[in-house]
């Protein structure tokens, strides 16, 4: 009879720093196949209807006089977007999206940074524009795990997850794969800032309560970014506190690859949580160029130049 292999638990994870990420999804990790749904009027004046891809909706959506919603408004335009949609499916254009990149098509400027992040056993947020519930991006995280990480990897994951535990929560033995690879992928977030849910917490809320009160419909996006980042800090942070480790330089990276996201986030870092986080160091990833592989990093706040940041 076999003797069961002891799983590898990697203790160097106890002398590294700390590193978090932020993610947009859309062109950022991956060139998604969803489509939005506009008019536009052509050459005769008359309008129809057209489905365009979330790059080329960033060209066109203040072109006015020539795109508009459907009748139906936005929510009709962005209906693929969300869970409710009967024709388009997140996790199948996520596998889709994945198919590509495996056949030689290029992924999206935070792709390997994901992987990274994966692989490494660092805890994340996805926060993305889209309707989706936080179950449904997580299974796609694992979708994503499954195809853009390879066996040794995966193995490499493992390993450190089962370090983190060991310093963390002092384990001395282990659940199976899939038990720890739950437990990691449950202190992640994932916040899609149109589903409902989200919405409701965020109104809810008194400070963004207030905010939303004076706020114009162009930058309720924006502000829905804010709360999530907001939510995603004071997680790492109580997370670290609770382990007694909040004493030791933080850093958190935010990426995504719509300039004006890239703006509010880095003035709303500025304004309010480097104030209140003042050790933490943040850094932003303006990924919209496509000419830059990994995207403009900017060091909103912090001196803490971390290698690899």
């Amino acid at each position: 009879m076999s003797r069961k292999a002891v799983p590898y638990v990697n203790d160097l994870v106890a002398s590294r720093d700390f590193k978090y990420y932020i993610f947009d999804w859309d062109d950022n990790i991956l060139h998604m196949p969803t489509r939005i749904r506009l008019d536009r009027r052509g050459e005769d004046g008359v309008w129809r209807p057209v489905e365009v891809s979330t790059a080329t909706f960033a060209v066109v959506r203040t072109d006015t006089e020539n795109y508009r919603p459907p009748a139906g408004g936005w929510q009709e335009a962005f209906m693929d977007f969300s869970d409710e949609s009967a024709r388009a499916n997140f996790l199948d254009d996520t596998i889709a999206a994945l198919e590509r990149v495996q056949h030689g098509e290029t992924a999206g400027p935070s792709y390997e940074a994901l992987k990274k992040t994966l692989r490494e056993g660092r805890i994340f947020a996805i926060v993305t524009a889209r309707g989706h519930s936080p179950e449904t991006i997580e299974k796609a995280v694992r979708v994503f795990i499954r195809y853009a990480l390879d066996e040794r990897e995966r193995e490499e994951m493992m390993s450190n997850l089962r370090g983190y535990r060991k310093w963390f929560d002092k384990a001395e033995t282990f659940g199976t794969d899939a038990e720890e690879l739950d437990r990691y992928l449950s202190l992640c977030r994932y916040s899609a800032v149109t589903f409902k849910d989200f919405k409701d917490r965020m109104a809810a809320d008194p400070i963004y309560q207030e905010k939303l009160a004076t706020a114009t419909t162009a930058s309720r996006p924006e502000l829905a970014k804010e709360f999530a980042i907001r939510d995603f800090v004071e997680h790492v942070y109580h997370t670290l506190r609770r382990c007694g480790s909040a004493t030791r330089p933080v850093s958190i990276g935010f990426s995504d690859d719509d300039p004006g996201n890239v703006k509010a986030v880095s003035d709303y870092i500025r304004r309010e949580l480097s104030k209140r986080f003042e050790g933490i160091k943040f850094v932003v990833y303006d990924t919209s160029d496509p000419t830059l592989a990994k995207g403009r990093k900017v060091c909103v706040s912090g001196q803490l130049n971390l290698p690899g940041f």
